[in-house]
């Protein structure tokens, strides 16, 4: 294995750490409604458990409303309850067409509750960059103990594997700051 190689694997790596926690933080609710709330909820339809993007479409009518349209009405009952009992504090309201979902304005408690639920997603994606670099460093060392690389490429190499680091880390950073101004925006 070259550098390159270690370089890029390093790279996709790192992007993959950035894309889930812009994931994790998509389900955070922040008091305005967004589609994405919905991502995790599962229900049990036909026989078995569904995410709900599968039994029908989810969209935003106004800025503190979600509605959702299921594509089967026999559904209803059981949409509305795993909406319910997904722990996101929601009160669906179903009338026998689609499903109203509110969204109430969160509590001050709440807010600081779910900007520790961001610092905590943070933290878990900065551990993952940190393994990344000590898994690029390692390979970059094992390099230089098979004699592929010099001891100046090694330093380059680990110098440059500390920037992308340090990037990626400054990046969750900012999506943490913003993150959490979102969540304390009245």
């Amino acid at each position: 294995m070259d550098y390159a190689q270690v370089k890029s694997t390093m790279q996709a790596h790192l992007a993959k750490t950035e894309e889930a926690l812009r994931k994790d933080f998509a389900g955070l609710r922040t008091g305005r409604a967004t589609t994405a709330l919905l991502d995790g909820i599962t229900v049990e339809a036909y026989g078995s458990v569904v995410p709900l993007n599968q039994v029908g479409n989810a969209s935003v009518p106004e800025a503190r409303m979600l509605s959702f349209q299921v594509w089967d009405r026999s559904l209803l009952k059981a949409v509305e309850k795993a909406i319910r009992d997904s722990g996101l504090g929601l009160n669906p309201m179903n009338d026998g067409q689609m499903i109203r979902i509110p969204i109430p304005p969160l509590s001050e408690e709440r807010r600081i509750e779910l900007c520790k639920i961001a610092g905590k997603y943070t933290e878990t994606a900065r551990i993952s960059a940190r393994n990344v670099r000590r898994e690029a460093l390692d390979s970059v060392k094992k390099m230089k103990q098979d004699n592929t690389i010099s001891e100046d490429d090694q330093k380059r190499y680990e110098n440059e594997i500390q920037e992308m680091t340090d990037k990626t880390i400054a990046a969750l950073d900012d999506l943490l700051k913003n993150k959490e101004a979102e969540i304390k925006q009245v």
